[in-house]
């Protein structure tokens, strides 16, 4: 119901908030009628589970009128131009950087800006015979670091070692921008050694790129995948109709045991939660304007059979630990083979549940939603990402790394585990490399790394520069969106207290 008290608090605490750019307070004022307008009727067990803090539907609103993660086919847009936009193919590297440029501005999603970049290697590399590439890349990553400032925006590189992904990573080590984000898909048979260590380099330096185990993430989809977002493993031409998840710490809460959390609490949320999540599907594929008349899907850029609905999940590793408490039992998530065993258990019913109910219009993935280790969101206070084990009881690094090897495979759609290590790691840029050979033969999907030193750092699965965070916290506004969230996961979840790793 409509409260117009609640209402004018939130509009003003937008419009009197210095640390907000004109552009960061256009869009958070478009997001708060969603919040107070009710398009479909939601059950009363999920309003209950929903007001406890239970499941938690991400910020969309009440409604979601475009897809929260959109992955266009920029090889589409590369072979034919686009008719909307009155773009031809290009034909030089020049026509290509700026065919891309003019693009990006038109791709929606939950922040407003792209958050798929496409494979941007791939891309160029047919136009790299020009003298000036060099400086043209660099002018456009500083346009997208300039004009696209959300680094939830985020490139692909790889698997194949590339002259432009080569020159990608030479220059983003040399500008240390948070943004791009940026993924090298990483297959220790295609990808080259000399090229993955130039990347564990430029990690180093700026906190990307991550490696993704492409081994594993290529077999997820009948069309190519890309990672999107903060690490979202999505089809191409596809993506994420949206994401709710559930916060199992919160759940735990009301259990009385173990058994009555799996057996009881967590199948009714999950069934809960999903119903909730075909509501918000049917809404925008049926009623919405975006599958009807918006030109990606026209064209052929976008295409509705390809997209899916992410179930979110955070909080595991105090779900965990506080059901190991009402038990009396000193065992801890990441230490003990028994608690251990009760989150593959938890994940395992979750997996059950969510592969039971279908869903109309997720074409892609059986008609079944796909798992996401959630990475968190500003407000949380004391719930880890995902499946993560907290900062501040990381694991010795070998040990850690196959715990990810345990708990990653259940996230088709995306999971990750960040490791900083100390300045001295990048005279052996080889041996991190070995750390994610061997983690990935583990099972592992995701693996992230920055240095202590750097100045931009993962927040969960995003970059924030730390300076802005300082800048920030003076009250002074900042050109990244998100660094707004970086700050509050600095001030709620201890990030600049993560295990600094040395070899």
């Amino acid at each position: 119901m409509l409260n117009i008290t609640d209402l004018k608090k939130d509009v003003e605490s937008v419009i009197t908030n210095g640390a907000f750019t004109h552009e960061q307070a256009m869009m958070n004022l478009s997001a708060i009628p969603l919040n107070y307008v009710e398009f479909f009727e939601t059950t009363k067990e999920f309003r209950e589970l929903f007001e406890a803090g239970c499941l938690c539907t991400m910020t969309e609103g009440n409604v979601t009128y475009q897809p929260r993660y959109a992955l266009p086919d920029y090889e589409k847009l590369m072979r034919e131009g686009c008719k909307f936009l009155r773009l031809d193919p290009p034909k030089c590297l020049f026509d290509a950087i700026q065919t891309l440029e003019m693009f990006y501005r038109h791709i929606p999603s939950v922040t407003h800006y792209p958050v798929y970049l496409g494979s941007v290697d791939k891309l160029l590399e047919p136009f790299m015979d020009d003298e000036h590439a060099y400086d043209l890349i660099k002018s456009f990553l500083i346009f997208l670091d300039r004009s696209i400032p959300d680094s939830y925006c985020h490139m692909n590189l790889g698997p194949e070692a590339t002259r432009a992904g080569d020159m990608i990573v030479e220059i983003e080590t040399e500008l240390k921008n948070a943004i791009p984000s940026i993924t090298l898909l990483y297959d220790s048979d295609i990808t080259p050694d000399n090229f993955a260590e130039k990347c564990v380099i430029c990690a180093l330096n700026c906190a990307k790129p991550s490696f993704a185990n492409h081994k594993e993430y290529s077999k997820l989809y009948d069309v190519p995948y890309g990672i999107a977002s903060c690490y979202n493993a999505l089809p191409v031409s596809g993506g994420s109709y949206t994401l709710s998840r559930i916060v199992l710490s919160r759940l735990a809460e009301r259990a009385k045991d173990s058994e009555h959390f799996v057996n009881e609490l967590l199948p009714h949320a999950v069934k809960v939660l999903c119903e909730y999540i075909e509501q918000k599907i049917e809404f925008l594929v049926e009623k919405s304007h975006f599958f009807k008349s918006n030109f990606l899907v026209k064209e052929g850029f976008l295409k509705v059979e390809n997209f899916t609905g992410m179930f979110g999940i955070v909080g595991m590793n105090e779900c965990v630990n506080r059901l190991m408490e009402k038990e009396g039992r000193p065992d801890k998530y990441g230490y003990s083979e028994y608690a251990d065993q009760l989150a593959v258990n938890i994940l395992e019913t979750m997996k059950e549940c969510v592969n039971s109910f279908k869903s109309k219009y997720c074409n892609c993935t059986d008609h079944h939603f796909t798992m996401h280790a959630q990475v968190g969101i500003d407000s949380d206070y004391d719930i880890s990402p995902g499946a993560r084990i907290a900062i501040g009881s990381e694991l010795p690094l070998h040990e850690h790394l196959k715990h990810c090897g345990m708990v990653h495979p259940y996230f088709t759609s995306g999971v990750g585990d960040i490791f900083p290590f100390d300045a001295t790691a990048q005279r052996n840029p080889d041996a991190i490399l070995d750390m994610i050979k061997g983690g990935f033969s583990q099972g592992m999907r995701y693996f992230s790394t920055y240095s202590s030193d750097s100045d931009v750092i993962r927040i969960t699965g995003y970059l924030v520069k730390k300076s802005d965070v300082a800048k920030l916290d003076a009250g002074i506004a900042v050109p990244q969106a998100n660094a707004m969230w970086g700050y509050y996961e600095v001030k709620n979840s201890k990030v600049y207290d993560r295990k600094v790793r040395n070899l």
